[in-house]
């Protein structure tokens, strides 16, 4: 059997007193191998200039090589991982050091040129060990090897370190242990299943991270300049200098020094810390929550450094775009944040490392922002799991972690907590409000949209509502669904939970959408849009999904409200607009607000996606659609139009009150005036606020005399 691992004739052992380790084992090995694995204490690419004859046969017969290896640590290196710096990003960056050095020994030509086209072909693989106990970080010292071909395996362990010093310069010996010998088999066999383990970072006291892609365009240059196509000017296919940067992660929160921090987020932070940094910050959107909690998170970092201890801080917030603009905001503060969603591929490797670096005292801490969806899935559950350190949890839109589903996968484990939501009270769930408060604790500061437009924090605003009439169909359905949601509270006495998955929960949506798809809303707001016809920054909030009415059996089906408003205006009426919604594309969503901004789009409509968080501070004029009687959406909705812009001063919110029509009878005249009476405490809390607050009475009095609701 020509050209095998079991014809090639090995010794047991190789010494530098006998001969070249080189010549006479790893060349002749390689050329006869299809794969070759080596896990060393140190590597360098300059080796390969050494062996570049047996790469050769390596690569002619389709072969594969993966290194598990730990770069060397310069005394610089361990004092920024004892500073903080991310303990990933500086083993990363000690090893590209390695073989940038490799790259400029003139003799590494030949087998640079042989890692670059692996390396190309995607045949070579490199990771980087190191240890992960002891409280410390330790670097990976081990030194074994496997050859494989079609049949056998030779296994080999000993002194020697993959390095041009390390099997030339230096006086080393290894043990060579063959498969199809019975006196080796079981070393060699235990040999591969040791490699094996450590490459899928099964080993323990050990962490293994992948390092190929990092270190890919040093390599394939590398491969270039031995084939006399570059240099140490060589430019990359955009045109710019190669250049390796790993990513460093400073783990401490720190207050940027331009940050102005208002006196009631001073006060806020002050309340928080007084009860032992648990509690909820109820304050109205637009008034800078995201930063009153950093800076709470920031000076909480500040007191445990002191003592030695880290911190992790976990950020969840409701939707991918949250995450995104946390991002941003945590990175002024010092800090390269993990954002996990997505898949968890993506993010899991990096948090496991965070974790590692903090329990080793390599980091300082970190931040790890999340979603609603990806804080209760497993994997993120088990990463808090394995943490064992101070925590602080935040909580953006902390309401929506009252649903039951979730309240239960939050830590005991997290010390500190903070929940920050303009409205924290669950609507018709008081059960998950309690769940709420039982966790985070009580609402510890509170302001309000009128205190903030008093302290400059939110814009002045007018408010006219513009009442619209269900039509008969509508209305039967409408008092159809009010007196189920009634039976149920009157056998539950109230206590029914409104979460999605209830019978209650599913009553409470549908009848909302029946009232933000009533058909008479868009007429009304053709009249209302046509007279801002030149005006630009206007939001339109739309209701989701269909008509309840076209879902019955035998219905015509209509197209969403969101579709026929985008037809309104911007075909009827020739007013460029754009839809932003949960379905449009993340770049997508950047480009309309940034379009929005710079007046190339003069209205933007969009359904759920804008009630929660979304910065669109240059916003003038905001439609309401989708009359939902939960305060926490209309709250939200206001805030969005609220939020202080250069040059704007003034605000406009136009709100479509629905009601029944005046004469048609009502099957219980209670439901009628329960209807009637929800819509106006909504009004009533906007316009009570607004400069225009009397003119909004003057509109809606004779609506309150015909139920008798002067009192509202």
């Amino acid at each position: 059997m020509s050209g095998s691992l079991r014809l090639t004739d090995f010794s047991e052992d190789y010494r530098s007193d006998r001969g070249s380790v080189v010549d006479e084992f790893y060349v002749p090995a390689l050329s006869v191998s299809n794969s070759y694995d080596r896990a060393v204490g140190y590597f360098t690419a300059s080796i390969l200039a050494i062996i570049g004859e047996g790469i050769e046969g390596l690569v002619r017969r389709g072969g594969n090589m993966r290194i598990v290896a730990s770069p060397y640590l310069l005394p610089e290196d361990v004092a920024e991982i004892e500073d903080g710096y991310e303990l990933r990003a500086v083993m990363e960056r000690a090893a590209i050091r390695d073989m940038e050095r490799a790259i400029e020994e003139p003799s590494a030509a030949r087998g640079l040129g042989k890692l670059g086209a692996l390396v190309a072909e995607g045949r070579l693989d490199i990771k980087l060990a190191y240890v992960t106990s002891a409280n410390r970080v330790g670097m990976y010292h081990e030194k074994i090897g496997v050859f494989r071909d079609e049949r056998d395996l030779v296994a080999f362990k000993g002194s020697a370190n993959e390095t041009l010093s390390g099997l030339i310069g230096n006086f080393e010996s290894i043990e060579v242990f063959r498969s199809w010998d019975d006196r080796d088999r079981e070393r060699a066999l235990r040999i591969s299943r040791h490699f094996d383990d450590l490459w899928e970072d099964r080993t323990a006291r050990l962490r293994v991270i992948p390092f190929t892609e990092a270190a890919k365009k040093l390599i394939e240059r590398s491969g270039q300049m031995a084939a006399g196509i570059g240099g140490p000017e060589d430019i990359d296919h955009d045109g710019a200098p190669i250049t390796v940067t790993p990513e460093i992660n400073f783990g401490m929160l720190t207050i940027p020094p331009e940050l102005q921090v208002r006196e009631y987020q001073k006060r806020a932070v002050g309340n928080w810390f007084a009860e032992q940094g648990r509690g909820i910050l109820r304050m109205a959107t637009g008034t800078g929550k995201t930063l009153t909690a950093l800076s709470a998170g920031a000076q909480v970092a500040k007191i445990l450094h002191k003592a030695g201890e880290p911190l992790l801080t976990v950020v969840v917030a409701p939707y991918q775009h949250l995450v995104d603009q946390w991002a941003k905001d945590v990175e002024w503060f010092g800090v390269s944040p993990i954002r996990a969603y997505e898949s968890t591929a993506s993010w899991f490797g990096s948090a496991s490392h965070l974790l590692d670096a903090m329990a080793l005292g390599a980091s300082h801490g970190g931040v790890i922002i999340t979603t609603n969806k990806t804080f209760g899935d497993v994997a993120f559950q088990k990463i808090l799991s394995r943490f064992r350190g101070r925590l602080l949890l935040i909580a953006d839109e902390a309401h929506n972690l009252g649903a039951r589903h979730i309240s239960s996968k939050l830590p005991d484990s997290a010390e500190f907590r903070l929940g920050l939501s303009a409205t924290p009270e669950r609507w018709f769930d008081d059960e998950g409000t309690a769940a709420l408060t039982d966790y985070f604790g009580d609402v510890v500061f509170e302001m309000g949209i009128g205190e903030a437009i008093k302290a400059g924090a939110l814009c002045r605003y007018t408010y006219m509502p513009v009442i619209v009439e269900l039509d008969e169909e509508e209305t039967e359905l409408y008092v159809e669904i009010t007196e189920k949601i009634a039976r149920i509270f009157a056998a539950q006495e109230g206590s029914e939970r409104a979460d999605e998955d209830t019978v209650l929960g599913a009553l409470l949506r549908k009848r909302s959408n029946l009232l933000g798809h009533a058909r008479a809303k868009l007429p009304a707001l053709k009249r209302e849009i046509e007279k801002r016809g030149d005006d630009w920054y206007q939001l339109l909030y739309c209701a989701e999904g269909r008509h309840p009415l076209s879902y019955e059996d035998g219905a015509p089906e209509e197209l969403a409200q969101i579709d026929l408003v985008l037809d309104l205006v911007g075909n009827r009426l020739r007013m460029p607009a754009a839809r932003y919604t949960a379905e449009t594309k993340r770049p997508e969503r950047r480009q309309v607000l940034q379009r929005f901004a710079d007046r190339e789009l003069q209205v933007v409509a969009s359904m759920r996606c804008l009630d929660e968080g979304v910065d669109v501070p240059a916003a003038r004029t905001a439609y309401l659609l989708a009359s939902s009687t939960n305060p926490r959406q209309f709250i939200q909705r206001r805030g969005r139009v609220l939020r202080q812009a250069p040059g704007k001063d003034m605000a406009d919110i136009v709100d479509f009150i629905v009601v029944p029509p005046e004469g048609v009878a009502m099957i219980r005249d209670t439901t009628e005036r329960s209807m009637v009476a929800r819509e106006l405490a909504r009004v009533t809390e906007f316009a009570h606020l607004a400069e225009n607050e009397a003119e909004t009475l003057d509109i809606l009095r004779p609506l309150r005399m015909r139920y008798g609701l002067l009192d509202i």
